[in-house]
């Protein structure tokens, strides 16, 4: 069992890590509302994000870090019966991108669960994000790429099942 959460618990680590050293490097380079072009429609730009995705619910980052602190342990829990390598590496990263922005929430405000969490990362047409972002969104991709494949799989199963238990017609 300790083996089953060595990768993804790794995945979250890093996920982790290189999340907040990017959200430091974003306060630290862009506070003074300097903004950095990058390429393209892509530029660094920080933002502070109190809401959910896309800056939708303002206001509710109390309640957003207890839904994702539940959905953390809830992964976790699940990774004890998890075989598949995509859904473990999906749930390290899912695990890790919730954590990096529960750690905003958490620190990064000057009462308990009331920071922003930080932003950066602006293609302009798109909303900003940040790296943890980016690992929750890819993290639930494989998990649900990991459930149609699996579910294909248990389909074919049956029908395989199915052809090789039926009489053989009769003239």
């Amino acid at each position: 069992m300790v083996s089953a959460w060595r990768m993804p618990v790794a995945i979250a680590a890093g996920v982790v890590l290189v999340d907040q050293l990017t959200k430091h490097w974003a306060v630290t380079t862009l506070s003074d509302g300097e903004t950095i072009h990058v390429f393209w429609t892509l530029q660094f730009n920080l933002a502070f994000n109190n809401g959910m995705a896309f800056s939708q619910g303002r206001g509710l980052g109390p309640l957003i870090a207890i839904v994702a602190t539940a959905v953390i342990i809830w992964l976790l829990i699940s990774l004890r019966t998890e075989s598949s390598r995509m859904s473990t590496v999906g749930m390290g990263l899912l695990i890790g991108g919730a954590a990096g922005n529960l750690l905003d929430r958490l620190f990064r405000g000057d009462r308990w669960l009331s920071g922003g969490v930080v932003d950066f990362i602006d293609f302009q047409w798109f909303p900003i994000f940040n790296v943890a972002d980016i690992a929750v969104n890819v993290g639930a991709g494989l998990l649900i790429l990991n459930s149609v494949l699996a579910s294909r799989h248990t389909d074919q199963r049956s029908e395989q099942t199915a052809s090789s238990t039926q009489e053989p017609e009769s003239a």
